[in-house]
C-alpha cells in the first residue's frame, strides 16, 4: 500500500508518501513541507515525494487528506487537489481528522497523558479537544468542540498539556506540534472507509450562515 498525504490545515503544510515495510507494521516515510498563509507550491511538494520514493502517479493506491479543523483556505486546496487526482486515476480517497493527526504527531514525540488540542477558531474561539495519551494508545475525553480562551486556560488547570500548531500565542505552558501528511498517511493505512471525492468535506463546527445582498439602488437619470 502507498499513499498520498496531503496535510493543508495549518501554516505548515505538507505532503506525505506512507508505504508499507516488508515487515508487519513497518513503514517507509518521505515528505515535503512549506510554510506561509497559503497553500504556493502544492504540485512541486507532490512531485518532490513521488522523486524521493522513486514511484511513479499511478503506483499510488491511495489518497489521504486532513479535514482540519483548521485554515480553510488551506482544507479546500487539499481537498481540489485529492478530487481531481481521483478523477483523472480513480484512485481511492480517505478523509481524516487533522486533530487525531495532531494527537498521534503528539505521541510519535513522546508525549503521554492529559492534552488538550487547541486550533485558531478565529472570533476569538478556539477548536479544542481533549485526549488521554500513552505510549502506543489514546482516548478521547471530550470531543471537538468551539470554546473560548478562559475554557482552555481551565483545562490547563486541570493538568492538561496544550498542543496544536500556534498555541504558543495564547497558551506560553503550551507545546507546538503541527499536523503532518507523514502522519497522516500511516493514520491512513488503517482506515479503511473510503469515499467519493464530492462527499470530501472540511471539518467545520460553525452553521454556515449567509448574508442576503441588499437591493439594488436604481439611480435617477
Amino acid at each position: 500500500m502507498k499513499i498520498l498525504a496531503l496535510e493543508f490545515s495549518s501554516l505548515q503544510r505538507s505532503v506525505g508518501l506512507v508505504c508499507q515495510g516488508d515487515s508487519p507494521g513497518t513503514t517507509i516515510q518521505y515528505e515535503a513541507i512549506e510554510t506561509g498563509p497559503r497553500p504556493n507550491k502544492p504540485f512541486e511538494m507532490m512531485e518532490a515525494v513521488l522523486r524521493q520514493a522513486g514511484i511513479e502517479r499511478e503506483q499510488v493506491d491511495r489518497l489521504a487528506v486532513g479535514l482540519g479543523p483548521g485554515s480553510y483556505t488551506g482544507i479546500r486546496a487539499a481537498i481540489g487537489l485529492a478530487q481531481g487526482w481521483q478523477l483523472g486515476r480513480g484512485t481511492t480517497l480517505l478523509g481524516l481528522s487533522s486533530v487525531e493527526c495532531i494527537v498521534a504527531g503528539a505521541q510519535a514525540a513522546g508525549v503521554s497523558g492529559l492534552v488538550a488540542v487547541v486550533i485558531d477558531a478565529q472570533r476569538g474561539e478556539f477548536y479544542l479537544a481533549n485526549y488521554d495519551l500513552t505510549s502506543t494508545q489514546w482516548r478521547e475525553v471530550q470531543a471537538l468542540r468551539l470554546a473560548s480562551r478562559p475554557a482552555v486556560t481551565e483545562a490547563e488547570k486541570e493538568g492538561y498539556l496544550v498542543i496544536g500548531p500556534e498555541v504558543l500565542k495564547w497558551f506560553t505552558n503550551g507545546r507546538t506540534i503541527f499536523p503532518c501528511a507523514a502522519i497522516l498517511g500511516k493514520l491512513g493505512i488503517n482506515e479503511s472507509k473510503v469515499v467519493p471525492g464530492e462527499q470530501l468535506e472540511p471539518i467545520y463546527l460553525r452553521a454556515t450562515t449567509f448574508v442576503k445582498a441588499p437591493p439594488a439602488r436604481i439611480l435617477p437619470d
